[in-house]
């Protein structure tokens, strides 16, 4: 089942306002809880796990910034 736009939209912004932070929360709490690895050993997990969580939502997040594809078009000048 294919999402709207405005239902993408939506989705987006809950995603990014509710569950981007709760991810974070998640991460961090993992990374410390490998008892503080090297700088290095945490900046490649951190990188890791900022593209990771995204891929689950890519269908969502395609297209939202453009316009809506479903609006009447106004071709008066």
């Amino acid at each position: 089942m294919a999402l709207s736009y405005k239902a993408r939209r939506r989705w987006s912004l809950v995603i990014l306002l509710i569950g981007l932070p709760a991810y974070i929360v998640v991460a961090v709490s993992v990374v410390n809880m490998i008892d503080r690895p090297p700088i290095w050993l945490e900046l490649l997990i951190y990188i890791g796990l900022g593209i990771v969580w995204v891929l689950p939502f890519k269908a969502v997040f395609k297209g939202v910034g453009q316009a809506d594809p479903d609006a009447p078009h106004d071709d008066q000048n």
